[in-house]
């Protein structure tokens, strides 16, 4: 529905184009927590960070990139896939012509001073964020998201600040030129957001708690071709006009 045509001589000003974020505060039970915590540590062993002394140890570069397959994450994974298709839902997709597999699944664990450098998944559709600890102050480091392009700068850099004509911390500066969302990490928080949006993983500022977040990446695709012939009010050709198909319909060549 396109909004009520503004009173004459008045400014409105529309918000266009947002960004998809989806939230959802799950409910860990507390001893099936404390035995994940226990995994990851165990899992992550003997490490400290990835190469770079500075950054947060994550299982995707030391091969703990299947945590979708271990029983012990199994339930958080079936919540997490449920939630995702509810935020497909929400978007407008048709869940009866997609498919959503996990294409991979992994911990973070972040000491003192460490982060996670700025980087998006191109490998993926969507992203999902899930965090085992974390009060909601931030201090464990933020979830950094950053907007694909400054579309309202109108200069190129202004965002940036540095003393440009923008003022800074006005709720204007807020609304249409933000250089990024912070989202605090809260125990049980489950954040999507499409996997080709920009993110990075603040600082952890807090003393006295290490930060354990599970990530997860997720790829949408056409269904099976036979499911497609018999489901589909459509052609097969249009199935996968805009999806790859199927990974069961592909055929793996060997050299």
């Amino acid at each position: 529905m396109p909004p009520p045509l503004p009173a004459p001589g008045s400014l409105v000003i529309q918000p266009l184009f947002p960004v998809a974020l989806g939230q959802v505060q799950l409910r860990p039970d507390p001893l099936e927590l404390a035995a994940q915590l226990q995994a990851l540590l165990a899992l992550r062993g003997g490490a400290a960070s990835n190469p770079d002394p500075g950054c947060a140890w994550t299982g995707d570069l030391n091969g703990v990139w299947q945590l979708h397959n271990q029983p012990l994450f199994a339930p958080l994974v079936t919540a997490i896939a449920g939630h995702a298709a509810g935020y497909l839902e929400a978007l407008g997709f048709g869940l009866d012509r997609i498919c959503l597999h996990i294409q991979r699944c992994w911990p973070v664990v972040s000491e003192l001073g460490q982060v996670v450098g700025r980087h998006h998944h191109p490998n993926a559709h969507l992203s999902a964020v899930y965090y085992l600890n974390g009060d909601g102050s931030g201090r464990g480091g933020c979830l950094r998201l950053y907007p694909p392009q400054q579309l309202n700068e109108l200069v190129p850099g202004l965002a940036v600040g540095h003393g440009g004509p923008i003022r800074p911390g006005t709720p204007a500066m807020a609304q249409w030129n933000a250089p990024w969302f912070d989202l605090a990490p809260r125990a049980g928080l489950l954040v999507l957001f499409p996997a080709s949006v920009d993110h990075a993983v603040l600082e952890n500022e807090d003393p006295e708690d290490r930060r354990f977040s599970i990530s997860m990446d997720l790829v949408l695709t056409a269904p099976p071709a036979l499911q497609a012939a018999i489901t589909a009010e459509r052609s097969l050709a249009s199935s996968a006009e805009y999806l790859a198909p199927h990974p069961a319909d592909w055929l793996a060549v060997t050299w």
